[in-house]
């Protein structure tokens, strides 16, 4: 099966950590980040893997060459020229997805036991064109869904900021957990550019189902320092 690890980003909340280090090349436990994803996504079958680059791309391909050395499959989508978020950079890796299957996209900056192969099998036995990963937990941006967890909207409680792309009430709010599996069929939502495939989605939502999957289970995004320092000693 294939999977897709965002690891472009450029870590800018980490400050000074990640000027001259991608934050995909962090050591959490004594391995870099993106090699715990690849470990984690592979363990559930997705053995098929191409990961995208733009900070300190030297630095990338020679992680992804040493991970190669071990036997992985990984290809590489090269976004050094510009860095298209993950729905411009899923967009431009569309042509890995060539088997016609559902396929696993996957945050580098993810430590977590959320098992993969549950969300896989729960979006095969769902009509929807993509199924993503939620969890109870406080933060400041939420999907909102119906009780049947399609997505129905989103929002900002810090800010107020609401989208509400479904007429169904009352609304849930779900925290995204950066991980989600989505048909090939999405290629023909999508285009060329910057984009976010949170906005992909509520972009969507309103004419097709994107699903939602519930999930109880341990999760930090290594994207602050504070969370960094946690995932090196919980995991």
């Amino acid at each position: 099966m294939k999977a897709m690890i965002f690891a472009a980003g450029k870590g800018t909340r980490l400050g000074k950590i990640t000027e001259k280090t991608p934050k995909a090349l962090l050591r959490i436990n004594g391995k870099s980040a993106l090699q715990n994803a690849v470990e984690k996504v592979t363990a559930h079958g997705f053995d098929d893997i191409i990961v995208n680059i733009h900070h300190h791309p030297h630095l990338m391909i020679e992680e992804i060459n040493r991970l190669r050395s071990l036997g992985y499959r990984i290809e590489i989508s090269d976004e050094t020229e510009n860095l298209l978020e993950t729905g411009g950079g899923l967009y431009n890796a569309k042509w890995f997805f060539d088997d016609n299957t559902p396929f696993l996209l996957y945050n580098v900056d993810i430590i977590t036991d959320l098992n993969l192969s549950d969300l896989y099998n729960f979006h095969k036995s769902h009509n929807a064109i993509a199924t993503l990963a939620v969890m109870k937990r406080n933060d400041t941006r939420y999907f909102l869904t119906g009780n049947d967890g399609i997505l129905r909207g989103w929002c900002n409680t810090e800010t107020g900021e609401e989208i509400i792309t479904g007429k169904e009430e009352p609304f849930y709010k779900a925290a995204f957990t950066g991980i989600h599996v989505a048909d090939p069929a999405i290629f023909s939502y999508m285009s060329d550019g910057v984009y976010s495939m949170t906005g992909l989605y509520l972009k969507i939502s309103g004419e097709i189902d994107v699903q939602t999957c519930m999930f109880d289970c341990k999760w930090i995004d290594i994207g602050s320092e504070e969370s960094l320092k946690a995932a090196g000693g919980d995991f």
